[in-house]
């Protein structure tokens, strides 16, 4: 045999068998019983018995931190309306962090692809507009306006969503609204 492919097959073996061996042994990875406290857990943080003993009665993963808070979003949204071509849209304006934009969620079965242009209408004039491109599909999508600085009281923002077919006619299948009022049953 080639006493090459041998040194090679024993140099695989001993790599292979490390984990073992270690495992075997049983290594203290928490650092227990050594007197300093130590260890690979507890150097990453996951083995500090005062931290976890604390976390675990408040009832925390001591290997997680816990949930980062969001600020508040306030919301005025349109009903959901539906067109016949399979369209379903729900138009938006939102307010968070000194910040207002629109924001538009939509669900289109009509088989083919539509373009979408949600414009936020704010006090003294101000308009922001976005045109978006809506995938056919059943999966839910959105389109969303930049945020821009809050300006004046929250009713003095509304928003409006458009879809149309995208080509030379541009036929609009829905307008969904912020303010639109609820369709009537009958």
């Amino acid at each position: 045999m080639n006493l090459r492919l041998i040194g090679i097959g024993a140099g695989v073996l001993i790599i292979l068998s490390l984990p073992l061996a270690g495992a075997i042994a049983g290594p203290d990875f928490a650092g227990q019983g050594d007197g300093k406290g130590g260890g690979l857990l507890s150097s990453l943080g996951l083995s500090d018995p005062s931290r976890t003993s604390d976390r675990a009665r408040a009832g925390a993963d001591p290997a997680s931190p816990g949930p980062v808070l969001q600020a508040r979003t306030d919301s005025r949204c349109g009903p959901e309306l539906r067109a016949p071509q399979g369209l379903e849209a729900q138009t938006c304006v939102l307010e968070g962090e000194g910040q207002t934009w629109g924001r538009s969620y939509y669900r289109n079965t009509s088989g083919r692809a539509l373009d979408a242009v949600l414009t936020v209408m704010g006090p003294a004039g101000r308009t922001v507009q976005i045109r978006c491109a809506v995938a056919a599909g059943d999966e839910p999508g959105l389109c969303e306006t930049p945020r821009g600085e809050s300006v004046g009281t929250p009713d003095g923002y509304s928003a409006v969503a458009e879809f149309a077919v995208p080509d030379d006619e541009g036929r609009l299948l829905l307008r969904s609204g912020s303010n639109s009022p609820a369709p009537h049953e009958g």
